[in-house]
């Protein structure tokens, strides 16, 4: 449909805020491949007309000079002026109305009200606010969808930097200095504006150098134990027997979840499981902390190892601890269910112990817990930062 077409169409909405159609207009602007001056034209037009909204039978023709536009748009040159006037309605955002002699005015009778006008018609824009809503609301969903990949990829280059500094801090051989120089270069693209297609390439090649790190430093951590504990910690978890039993309200975090509710879930145990009197209950299949070496792990927990009686040989070991952990510092069966569930039982362990060395700072560490179960559920939870920061903070001395 061309302009003129468009002027003389109904629009689908009565009246618009001027002003929240050009903020619309600004988010949407790429798909009508509008630059921030042509915009600021608009604007400067905008505010030729005399209401708050455009609508009703109200006539949407401005007709400011040349002069006057130019100094509401920050003195912009003519010349200039006339190349965005003519984008705005390539773009069927406005509409010329010429006058015979070419000049902008409006014709008035003996009251003063205009008969005529010969300028710039505002109606296409009104009639294209359905539309502009649209690609704005499109353009908000492109750039969060962008954001949360940009995210990702700075975490794990995140990750995979702080593991390889600590792995040559330890002295340990590998690929890591390697590693760190390519990351170098990741940190350097990340500083420009990517396309996402070009962050679509990169995400593999940074989960690759992370993949990488964590190999290399599962193979040089697994060099300073014993035989007997390298086959430990790779065990298989076929299930897990933990008892939710004998809580009390120390035992659960404030949470909405738990406000109103059923009385019975505040004593949920795992012996109450249908079909399973004996209080077993199948668990996801192990996920090693996300490749995480134990040994590491257990550098970073000094505090929550003064729990556990004799070495932590496995990460069954760690998750029996966590288990115990977990009502100690007030969260509640649920909360941690919820955890296993999204996280696996070795993430989830790791993070409650973690959380155990950080328990003076936290002010509710179920609700804690639940908020990083979310991460979990939306892919953006790193248990590696979690250990790291540990780690940074001395809990490897």
């Amino acid at each position: 449909m061309d302009t003129l077409a468009r002027a003389e169409d109904r629009p689908a909405l009565p009246h618009v805020d001027k002003w929240h159609l050009l903020q619309e207009l600004s988010v949407a602007r790429a798909a009508y491949g509008l630059s921030d001056r042509e915009l600021c034209v608009l604007e400067a037009l905008l505010s030729f007309h005399p209401e708050q909204k455009l609508g009703g039978n109200a006539d949407l023709i401005v007709f400011p000079s040349n002069r006057a536009l130019s100094e509401r748009c920050h003195g912009m040159a003519e010349s200039t002026l006339r190349r965005h006037l003519g984008r705005l309605s390539d773009c069927g955002l406005i509409l010329r109305h010429d006058s015979p002699n070419g000049k902008r005015y409006a014709a008035r009778g003996a009251d003063g009200e205009v008969l005529r006008a010969f300028g710039f018609d505002l109606r296409p824009l009104l009639v294209s606010a359905g539309d502009i809503a649209q690609a704005a609301q499109a353009a908000r969903e492109a750039a969060a969808r962008l954001k949360a990949l940009r995210e990702r990829i700075s975490l794990q280059k995140r990750d995979a930097q702080k593991l390889a500094a600590y792995a040559l801090e330890q002295g340990y051989s590998g690929t890591f200095e390697t590693v760190l120089a390519d990351l170098l270069e990741v940190t350097r693209l990340l500083r420009r504006r990517l396309s996402a297609d070009a962050l679509e390439d990169l995400a593999p090649r940074v989960a690759a150098l992370r993949d990488q790190v964590l190999r290399d430093l599962a193979a040089a951590e697994s060099a300073n134990v014993s035989e007997t504990e390298n086959t430990s910690a790779k065990d298989v978890y076929s299930e897990r027997q933990y008892q939710n039993s004998n809580t009390d309200s120390s035992d659960l975090e404030p949470c909405h979840e738990m406000a109103g509710g059923d009385p019975s879930e505040l004593s949920e145990t795992g012996s109450n499981t249908p079909g399973n009197a004996e209080g077993k209950r199948e668990l996801n299949p192990p996920n090693a902390a996300q490749g995480l070496p134990l040994p590491l792990i257990l550098k970073s927990l000094p505090e929550a190892l003064l729990y556990h009686d004799g070495p932590i040989r496995s990460f069954d070991d760690l998750f029996r601890l966590a288990t115990t952990l977990r009502g100690m510092i007030g969260i509640s069966p649920s909360a941690w269910e919820d955890a296993l569930r999204v996280m696996g039982p070795e993430t989830a362990a790791v993070t409650v112990c973690c959380l155990v060395e950080r328990v003076e700072e936290i002010k509710s560490p179920g609700g804690y817990l639940r908020h990083l179960t979310r991460e979990a559920e939306g892919g953006t939870y790193s248990v590696a930062r979690l250990v790291m920061a540990q780690l940074n903070r001395g809990g490897k001395s």
